[in-house]
């Protein structure tokens, strides 16, 4: 589904001669082909989330290393691509909601985050790394450690 939202901006950028948003969409559609390439099976659309965030990622690094070398025009073209790659993320949870399903998957492994709080990272990144990002998710798990 995902995927599909993606080659069908790629048409519409091609016809609006929109070449910013055209070159970055092209660029994650080879990606994504890369990645179904390699796992010789197609991508679900969580797989390409992940795909997505990373690419995000990489944008972040790319624009602090450019503001740090003080070029601004680098720093405008890549934010632009980041906020592209945005629009195919989907809305992160807030943090009261996330805390508040972060409660929820405790309350169903009790037993384990009181042997090991750190344990439920995991668990916890499963549930919900198509909502929020897993660092995200990381740090509010922490933040509940007794």
């Amino acid at each position: 589904m995902l995927k599909q939202k993606l080659q069908e901006a790629q048409i519409t950028a091609l016809k609006s001669n929109d070449k910013v948003r055209l070159t970055i969409i092209r660029y994650i559609l080879s990606q994504i082909k890369n990645r179904e390439i390699d796992k010789q099976k197609q991508l679900t659309d969580n797989e390409i989330i992940d795909l997505l965030r990373r690419e995000s990622k990489k944008l972040d690094e790319s624009i602090t290393a450019f503001k740090s070398g003080r070029r601004e025009d680098l720093v405008a073209e890549y934010e632009a691509q980041k906020n592209i790659v945005a629009e195919y993320l989907p809305k992160e949870l807030s943090d009261d909601d996330l805390k508040a399903k972060i409660q929820e998957i405790i309350g169903k492994n009790q037993e384990l985050y009181d042997k090991n709080p750190s344990a439920l990272i995991g668990i916890c990144i499963k549930e919900l790394s198509s909502q929020v990002n897993s660092s995200r998710i990381a740090q509010a798990v922490m933040s509940f450690k007794k």
